[in-house]
């Protein structure tokens, strides 16, 4: 089998999906393009308002990042675009750099979108695809549903004509609380009733892009009974067109600053582009290459920061949508990005006089269900720690804020994966009766039968750096409360891999087996493991016929070397099963 290289030229899927296009699929295409451009304008507009940038910014990530993925992308049916958790973290991380300093604002979005969509194009590239599941979902729920929390709260004041907080989440809650006497009758009933339009219509009739309506429900009665000028807070005044490309202008102490962030920013988003990309791979009957989404929703980013964008990736709520209205190939893409290009050349001024309080429902609209409480429950329901690792997520970034909490998200992930890798259980085996190859853990058959002099060991997860020591210690304990074992009969199954600690681990334990006596034979090693063993001098060590593919084989081979007889030793009834290590 070749090895596949360790770099890919990224592919071309829009050669398949075109050449094999189907007249048959237009009529479908061009009715979910023009739902998808429904949905996406008015979520593009309070997406913006989340990165805390203008509302253009958020229009001007549509089309580009729409196009590139047609040509790129792996799916014939997601959508990409401004999307909630990719917005909510960018604001926070710009918030937190750019002051009150608007244009600083954009840069830094710019910057971002640009930064974490090459991120994502060099890691397709080197093919790291698994770095994609390395946050595990528990912890970007919580992560994702602290950053809910905190916009909410952001975007009250706006809801109810109230000025703005700053601060912790607890000096917002309370600034809120102390200025709830001061709120304008008339911006509260615009959010408020923006609010149950959303919500309501949404649970009535689910087909109806809500938002679209309100924008445009909105507009024209700020129009007709002139809103602005009875002190209704509006978007102001919104450019027509596109913007020429171009970069950022930032130093380079902005954009060491935002390395990290970046890289964060966009584990964050290409998780919801692939959570997305599977489940309608999965219901399609497709499949979607992982690297290849990495360098689609990174170029899709690189384009939508160079023409004035934030950051993108895939839309589940889009693509749903435009799957439900008969989406058969990526031209509904296409579509959606033609009409977005002619709403900011048609009516991007008019959308000017968008009520803020408007914008600010729109904008708690499409983050109140990131308020995953169902999941969190269930999390817990499945496993205590999953469910502890994505409430320390939320409150880390409740408590301490985007930044750090995303340092807890990330430092949360890294303390679960050596936990877990360090929980190495080592099984005795036995044979079970009426079986010539079949070995089953002690604990778990009562009737397995035993070789005397003879100790049959199985680790439940790979030997490695972490939990070496730990395997070694256990191996000596087990073996010194039998007096009677001659041999120990290693399985290293679950180990494909070898490290430079794990192997001195080895020879030390060969070392002590040796001083007590006792021959070490190693089963089930894999090609690759018997490789590092055989560079690190311990093979040789051990001697080639201490080594065996089969359990039965080293069982056999210890015997013969040992006098030892047929397993037919049963668990004696008051025996102890061996106590599991803690997980």
């Amino acid at each position: 089998m070749t090895k596949a290289p360790w770099f890919r030229v990224p592919d071309l899927p829009v050669r398949t999906w075109a050449s094999g296009y189907q007249r048959a699929w237009w009529s479908g295409d061009v009715q979910a393009g023009v739902i998808v451009t429904a949905l996406v304008v008015p979520q593009a507009l309070g997406y913006a308002a989340i990165a805390g940038v203008p509302v253009q910014v958020g229009l001007y990530a549509v089309p580009l990042a729409l196009l590139v993925y047609t040509i790129l992308g792996s799916s014939p049916h997601l959508s990409v675009g401004p999307v909630s958790t990719v917005s909510v973290v960018s604001g926070s991380i710009v918030a937190a750099q750019a002051g009150d300093d608007p244009q600083r604002a954009i840069a830094l979005t710019l910057a971002l979108a640009l930064l974490s969509g090459l991120v994502l194009v060099v890691a397709g590239l080197l093919r790291t695809g698994w770095v994609a599941e390395f946050l595990s979902k528990p912890i970007v729920t919580g992560f994702v549903f602290g950053l809910a929390l905190v916009i909410i709260l952001a975007e009250f004041p706006r809801l109810l004509g109230l000025p703005g907080t700053s601060g912790t989440t607890l000096r917002r809650l309370i600034e809120l609380a102390r200025s709830l006497p001061a709120v304008d009758p008339l911006t509260a009933t615009i959010g408020l009733g923006g609010l149950v339009v959303l919500f309501v219509g949404g649970s009535v009739a689910r087909r109806i892009p809500w938002g679209l309506v309100l924008v445009v429900v909105t507009l024209v009665i700020t129009d007709r009974f002139a809103l602005a000028e009875r002190g209704v807070e509006v978007v102001g005044e919104v450019p027509r067109g596109l913007p020429a490309p171009g970069l950022p202008m930032l130093t380079t102490a902005d954009l060491a600053a935002l390395a990290l962030p970046a890289i964060g920013l966009a584990l964050v988003g290409l998780a919801e582009t692939l959570s997305a990309a599977r489940l309608f791979a999965a219901t399609g009957g497709y499949r979607i290459d992982t690297d290849q989404e990495f360098v689609a929703t990174g170029v899709a980013n690189i384009a939508s920061g160079l023409f004035g964008g934030l950051g993108v990736a895939g839309s589940l709520s889009k693509t749903a949508a435009a799957v439900r209205s008969g989406a058969n190939s990526q031209a509904t893409s296409v579509i959606a990005a033609l009409l977005t290009v002619a709403v900011l050349v048609l009516f991007a001024p008019a959308l000017g006089s968008l009520p803020r309080a408007v914008l600010a429902a729109v904008v708690i609209h499409a983050v109140w269900g990131l308020l995953d409480v169902a999941s969190l429950r269930r999390y817990a329901g499945i496993r205590r720690n999953d469910a502890v690792a994505g409430l320390g997520a939320l409150v880390g970034v409740v408590v301490f804020g985007t930044l750090p909490g995303l340092a807890i998200a990330v430092g949360l992930s890294l303390l679960g994966l050596v936990y877990r890798s360090s929980r190495v259980e080592v099984e005795e085996l036995g044979n079970l009766p009426g079986e010539k190859a079949a070995w089953g853990a002690l604990r778990r058959h009562r009737s397995t039968q035993t070789v005397a002099g003879l100790m049959i060991l199985r680790l439940d997860s790979p030997l490695f750096w972490v939990n070496a020591a730990m395997v070694e210690e256990r191996v000596i304990e087990l073996i010194d409360a039998d007096p009677e074992v001659r041999a120990v009969v290693l399985n290293l199954e679950a180990t494909d891999q070898l490290d430079s600690t794990s192997t001195d681990v080895l020879r030390k334990l060969l070392v002590r087996l040796h001083r007590r006596d006792i021959d070490l034979y190693l089963v089930r090693v894999h090609y690759r493991t018997r490789g590092v063993l055989k560079r690190a001098g311990l093979r040789d060590a051990i001697g080639d016929d201490h080594l065996w593919r089969t359990i039965s084989q080293g069982v056999l081979r210890a015997r013969k070397d040992h006098g030892l007889a047929k397993p037919g030793r049963p668990l004696p009834d008051d025996a102890r099963p061996l106590r599991p290590q803690p997980r």
